[in-house]
């Protein structure tokens, strides 16, 4: 399976839309962005997911209705991967540290302990 290429700030937008929903479209995309561009702007990013094999369509009478092709963990992977690579110079501790340190609100108890379960078993499975 090929790794997601990175998406712009709009393009994650109308893919968390076509996520949470799993089909819509160019309308329903359209009416849930925030400060949304015009019609003909949301079919053109829509096009261009398409053609970099995010999404794909359906023929719907007149309507074209999108759904994603990358399961919403593979894309969130792909995200984290390139965040972690951009901002933490590829380094997972720093990411981790940097979310550890600045959780706001507080991480519970049961996620602090979910989070050292986590790293237990990646040490046991030696990764």
């Amino acid at each position: 399976m090929r790794k997601p290429d990175p998406l712009t700030r709009r393009e994650r937008e109308i893919m968390d839309i076509l996520h949470r929903r799993g089909r819509a479209t160019a309308h329903e995309v359209l009416a849930e962005l925030a400060d949304p561009p015009s019609y003909s702007a949301v079919r053109t990013f829509l096009r261009l997911l398409e053609d970099r094999g995010h999404v794909q369509h359906a023929q719907d009478g007149p309507r074209y209705v999108y759904t994603p092709t990358v399961a919403r963990r593979d894309a969130q992977r792909s995200a984290l991967s390139h965040l972690v690579d951009t901002f933490f110079d590829g380094s997972i501790e720093d990411a981790v540290a940097s979310l550890v340190e600045s959780s706001k609100p507080k991480l519970s108890a049961q996620e602090l302990d979910r989070i050292a379960a986590l790293i237990a078993k990646a040490k046991r499975e030696g990764r």
